[in-house]
């Protein structure tokens, strides 16, 4: 019998997905990830999410519930070093960082298949709505995006083939509806319609100018918001309040819709602009991870897609000396540094993907 460790959130995604596992005969492990910083029991379950107390409690409910142990495990300080710290600094330098996909990264994957390795497991296991697939062409494992409304292949590209190797996705076949049922008429979970978790876990009231003060220990430093062409146009809170695209929460009025254009870290502005400025067709990207190809010398017809949410739109790219440089067929909107860029062939399957270094409008 396969041994298989899978991450438990106490969310329904996870919770079908261990249930699962075990229909299909595998020798099941639950661990939840501890990753909260705070050690006030207040906070902690205030935070719920994948972060909080509840997270625990059940995730502990449901392993119970499906006869199979459960454990908690601490990884606060990976999680502090690489999602974090890693936050922080993004944003201290203008950029838009991803924590999620550096906690997949790090945490989800590295670390957690470093423990599950410790307890013999053959696989780890996570509620991702994701597919793995072999190339036809390479033999290299990649992720295919699922059919579901809720794929989350985006948030998985850096993953290396060692880990896809001993990795389990077992509700990427499934919708949200189709898998809420199985929870409530097959296993009977409480948490069948328990909501999702949408915001970044460790700031729960979503005020990244005040997480990052707190974290830095001063205030953010205001600066000019400037026009395209350099005209000063108020003052902005500190560039850690801001992303590219972004045209709520500004606070103070222009007289006419304005955006976030370009953040400059260097200077201390804030370039705004009106929607129409926001659209480019170029952008570079950079830290590839390669997957269903290595390293590749032809230019490449593919599909990029720049965030979480947005449609994946097709593009050419090509590779030279670490730096992918991306032209879109049709111009998109806020291509934003510091995100995530990747890209899948006419299959939906990854082809490689980094992060954005560079915009060009």
């Amino acid at each position: 019998m396969k041994k298989v460790v899978i991450a438990m959130s106490g969310g329904v995604d996870s919770s079908v997905a261990a249930y699962l596992l075990k229909e299909e005969g595998y020798d099941v492990i639950g661990i939840t990830m501890q990753i909260w910083q705070s050690e006030t029991h207040e906070v902690v379950a205030a935070r719920g999410g994948c972060c909080g107390m509840t997270a625990v409690e059940d995730a502990r409910f449901v392993c119970h519930k499906l006869n199979i142990p459960h454990y908690t495990l601490n990884f606060r300080n990976i999680f502090r070093k690489k999602v974090i710290d890693y936050f922080a600094e993004e944003y201290k330098a203008g950029k838009t960082p991803n924590p999620c996909i550096a906690c997949n990264r790090f945490v989800k994957w590295q670390s957690l298949l470093e423990r599950a390795l410790e307890l013999e497991a053959d696989y780890i296991a996570t509620g991702h709505y994701s597919r793995i697939v072999r190339h036809p062409d390479t033999n290299r494992l990649t992720i295919m995006s699922s059919e579901s409304s809720k794929d989350q292949s985006y948030a998985l590209y850096n993953l290396t083939q060692e880990q896809l190797e001993r990795t389990v996705f077992p509700i990427g076949h499934l919708q949200k509806d189709e898998l809420r049922k199985i929870a409530a008429q097959k296993i009977g979970l409480r948490v069948a319609h328990k909501p999702d978790s949408q915001e970044i876990c460790f700031i729960p009231d979503q005020n990244h100018g005040k997480f990052l003060e707190e974290y830095f220990g001063e205030i953010l430093p205001p600066g000019d918001f400037v026009d395209e062409a350099g005209n000063i146009l108020g003052q902005h809170k500190g560039i850690g309040r801001y992303t590219i695209g972004q045209r709520k929460g500004l606070g103070m009025s222009f007289g006419q819709p304005m955006y976030v254009k370009e953040i400059d870290a260097v200077n201390n502005k804030v370039v705004l602009a009106d929607d129409d400025a926001l659209f480019g067709n170029y952008m570079t990207v950079d830290d590839i991870n390669f997957m269903s190809h290595d390293a590749f010398e032809n230019k490449i017809h593919c599909f990029g897609k720049i965030r979480y949410s947005h449609k994946a739109a097709p593009c050419v790219i090509s590779y030279s000396k670490g730096i992918i440089t991306c032209t879109f067929d049709k111009p998109q909107r806020a291509l934003t540094p510091g995100q995530s860029a990747v890209f899948y062939d006419e299959e939906r399957r990854i082809i490689c993907g980094g992060t954005i270094s560079s915009q060009i409008l």
